[in-house]
């Protein structure tokens, strides 16, 4: 299932943690603190535990959303491109 993980982490060092064990499940950063990708349950059970161990009791905010097909269905990116600038 598909499977969004947005964070607020305070601590720099932590929010690279918390970014680089996305990727090591395989996520793809689509923003700043976001990252996307496929993970089926177990998967995404363990990266659950893994974050909120990394965590614990600092300060922060992580929300992990599984998707459905029908969720993703509804998806909508909204994006802006300035054109290039000319010299």
């Amino acid at each position: 299932m598909q499977t969004l993980v947005i964070y607020d982490i305070v601590d720099d060092r932590l929010r690279t943690k918390i970014s680089e064990t996305c990727k090591d499940y395989g996520l793809q950063r689509i923003q700043y603190s976001a990252f996307f990708g496929y993970l089926n349950r177990n998967r995404r059970e363990e990266l659950q535990q893994r974050l909120k161990r990394l965590l614990g009791r600092k300060e922060g905010n992580i929300q992990i959303y599984p998707l459905c097909d029908k969720d993703m269905a509804l998806r909508v990116e909204i994006q802006y491109k300035p054109p290039p600038v000319r010299e």
